[in-house]
């Protein structure tokens, strides 16, 4: 091997399978980060915090968030792991998804339907936003992009402005899921892919062979 061969595989390191994490540039979890945020101000502002609800919506915020990024993480070993955490992300949004409803209901506050002007202008609002690097964990670039409903004085509003953004989180997981549902099928994930380097009875005698790693035959 040459030196110029050997230089260059010292500085790429070992190659991953899959890649892993960079969760802060996906727009899920920056519309959940936005959700988490908006809902905890909300809280903050319009419900008893000596109540439950607080507690709930506050947790399931939060797990909608921490299950992408954790998702994320798990990405380069286990496609399943993967698959599962976005999935209980889904589900932890679509319970705030409910509060918020209960919320407007319960006080018989008007819900937004889908055409509404309003729900309108909150949807435009994601194509606004720069969707450069996001890997700043304190970049609030986003809240403020949704300032004029968040930060509104009416809690029918602020409510409504969540709803619909946690409608259009729950469309990017759905669009994430799907696609690694069918990734898994076509390639299987790391632990199953490792599982097929390491098949018994490879080797002599039903031993497994040694695999050939980037570093073990250096001249």
């Amino acid at each position: 091997m040459s030196e110029a061969s050997d230089e260059s595989n010292q500085k790429q390191g070992p190659r991953r399978l899959r890649p892993s994490g960079g969760y802060r540039r996906l727009r899920s979890f920056r519309a959940a980060t936005i959700i988490y945020d908006g809902t905890v101000t909300f809280c903050e502002r319009f419900l008893d915090k000596r109540t439950r609800t607080v507690d709930q919506m506050v947790q399931a915020a939060r797990s909608g968030r921490q299950n992408i990024a954790e998702g994320s993480r798990a990405s380069a070993t286990s496609s399943q792991t993967e698959l599962r955490l976005l999935t209980v992300a889904r589900a932890s949004l679509d319970e705030l998804l409910l509060d918020f409803e209960d919320f407007l209901r319960q006080r018989r506050l008007r819900q937004w339907s889908k055409d509404n002007p309003e729900a309108h202008a909150v949807r435009e609002v994601w194509r606004t936003i720069d969707q450069s690097d996001r890997t700043d964990s304190s970049d609030r670039s986003g809240h403020a992009a949704y300032a004029a409903w968040l930060e509104n004085q009416d809690p029918a509003v602020v409510a409504n402005a969540l709803i619909c953004l946690i409608h259009q989180t729950n469309y990017l997981l759905d669009q994430q899921i799907a696609s690694l549902e069918r990734r898994f099928v076509e390639e299987g994930g790391y632990s199953e892919r490792l599982a097929s380097i390491f098949t018994p009875g490879d080797g002599p005698n039903g031993r497994v062979s040694d695999p050939t790693w980037p570093y073990c035959q250096r001249a």
